[in-house]
């Protein structure tokens, strides 16, 4: 707040300057989007080796192109047990991009053992980079 005054020959008065309100909004984009990966004619017993992965066409959500990766063998050689591994990746350039995602593996066997991992229950994730994959 600036103020001024002005004096006569023995007065000096100071009139206070109103207050000035301003006001700002800044929206943040929110997109929900959905990709089905079907893999058809794949058994798990035909096997691919460890690291090795399919991945599913690009696809759109949020302004990113991103991908999921299936490792039917795994990604790493240093887990002793079989499994899975399934990602999601930032397949354009961005930063910093935060993300609740949810990646299912459904059990075609007829047993319904499907799997299902989300992030809904917790923060969102920060993918850092392009590559980058949760």
């Amino acid at each position: 707040m600036l103020s001024s005054s002005s004096s006569s020959s023995s007065l000096s008065s100071s009139t206070p300057t109103p207050t000035t309100m301003t006001t700002s909004t800044s929206m943040t984009k929110t997109a929900n989007a959905s990709h089905r990966f079907n893999i058809s004619g794949y058994s798990l017993s035909k096997g691919m080796g460890i690291g090795n992965y399919l991945a599913s066409d690009t696809f759109t959500a949020g302004d990113y192109s991103w991908a999921i990766y299936f490792y039917p063998d795994g990604k790493k050689v240093q887990y002793d047990a079989p499994y899975v591994s399934l990602f999601i990746v930032l397949v354009s350039e961005g930063s910093d991009v935060r993300a609740l995602f949810e990646l299912k593996l459904l059990d075609q066997s007829g047993k319904g053992r499907h799997k299902v991992h989300t992030q809904f229950d917790s923060e969102p994730y920060t993918i850092r980079n392009r590559g980058s994959m949760w």
